[in-house]
């Protein structure tokens, strides 16, 4: 059985995880459908997006998950960029 929920709602912290989810999602159909190099684009802006949550949550465990996480995907637009 599921607990009541304790996360509030409809608060900054909330809008901006549930568009970063989009964005992460939409980066991760990108993927599948071998839509590159939006797919990396799409993504980070998720990953910056709940970067900015975790940093609100002040979780480490996700600032530490999403900054690597951005890290990679900005190496490789840049790759992308430069060749």
């Amino acid at each position: 059985m599921l607990k009541d929920k304790i996360t509030p709602t409809h608060t900054l912290d909330w809008y901006i995880k549930w568009v970063a989810t989009l964005f992460v999602l939409a980066g991760m159909a990108a993927t599948a459908q071998n839509i590159y190099p939006y797919n990396m684009f799409l993504t980070v802006i998720g990953e910056v997006g709940w970067f900015t949550v975790a940093y609100i949550w002040r979780d480490r465990a996700l600032l530490t998950l999403t900054s690597i996480a951005s890290f990679i995907l900005i190496s490789g637009i840049i790759k992308w960029a430069v060749t």
